[in-house]
């Protein structure tokens, strides 16, 4: 069982590959975290947002393994603090499927691609760089490990 994160975007900014590398080491072997990066489509004059969004979803899509629990990142998702999403990743993982987060690029998620989701989770009411969005997620999964096993790092 594995646990994705899938964002749109490449060639990130290093304080986003430092972010993202630091939190991702602390996890134990066993439950290491995959970053899979999707290709952003570019927008021209004759493109419609919509259009953006169904072929970044194809893209998505194609990178989704096969039967995995998808949750999709949103600023309108349903809102936890970090206790409530550490007994909800548990329960996620219980399951024994891949788990892949989901973070769309500049023009956010295509609707039928959130369809799809177990479940729509909000890291903020506010909207978020989608490059801060995979800092702050790959965050909140090692204190989600942190709380479930104990370690000091999460204070309440």
């Amino acid at each position: 069982m594995r646990t994705l994160i899938v964002a749109v975007g490449t060639r990130m900014p290093q304080w986003v590959i430092d972010g993202f590398e630091d939190y991702a080491h602390r996890m134990p072997r066993q439950e290491r975290i995959e970053l899979i990066e999707v290709k952003p489509e570019r927008r021209s004059a004759n493109m419609s947002a919509g259009q953006v969004l169904a072929r970044e979803a194809q893209r998505i899509e194609a990178a989704l393994p096969s039967g995995c629990t998808r949750i999709v990142l949103d600023e309108r998702g349903r809102a936890m603090n970090s206790s409530q999403f550490a007994e909800q990743f548990t329960r996620w993982r219980s399951r024994g499927k891949d788990i892949a987060f989901v973070i769309g690029g500049a023009e956010g998620l295509d609707a039928a691609l959130k369809s799809t989701a177990a479940s729509v989770l909000s890291l903020s009411p506010l909207r978020l760089p989608h490059a801060l969005a995979r800092v702050m997620l790959v965050e909140q999964l090692y204190r989600a490990h942190a709380i479930a096993s104990g370690h000091p790092y999460h204070r309440d």
